[in-house]
């Protein structure tokens, strides 16, 4: 039975500027750069796979792990939770960084999410935890 989500992707051509962004900007913790293939990082109990399609979409080599070719063209999204007493101070970072807030949003159960952008132009979006509190 499925408990949650382990891992999530985006991608980025340009991995150097995704390391900049996701760690210097966000602020996570770095767990493994693959040269130009990957960058991963700790995101609470889960993790973000930054993935270089060009990269992902050849077969691996023979002595690694043998994960099927994936890959996505254009800007793929992903929510990250943030308490709601914090939103005002990421959002204040963002700006801080030159990071434009596309749009703050109060949704009809009074839940608050802010979006963005990264450099490769995923959409991001920081939500409270109550967001998806249905009932």
């Amino acid at each position: 039975m499925i408990e949650g989500i382990l891992e999530t992707a985006l991608y980025a051509e340009d991995l150097d500027a995704a390391e900049a962004f996701y760690g210097g900007v966000l602020g996570l913790e770095r767990v493994l750069r693959a040269g130009d293939r990957h960058v991963f990082f700790r995101c609470g109990a889960g993790i973000l796979l930054i993935f270089n399609p060009a990269e992902t979409v050849k077969p691996p080599p023979e002595n690694a792990p043998q994960v099927p070719p994936h890959g996505a063209n254009g800007p793929g999204h992903a929510c990250f939770r943030v308490a709601r007493d914090h939103l005002d101070a990421m959002a204040e970072r963002l700006t801080a960084a030159g990071i434009s807030i596309e749009s703050d949003v109060t949704w009809p159960n009074g839940a608050r999410s802010i979006y963005f952008r990264d450099p490769a132009g995923n959409s991001l979006e920081c939500a409270e935890p109550g967001l998806w509190s249905i009932g």
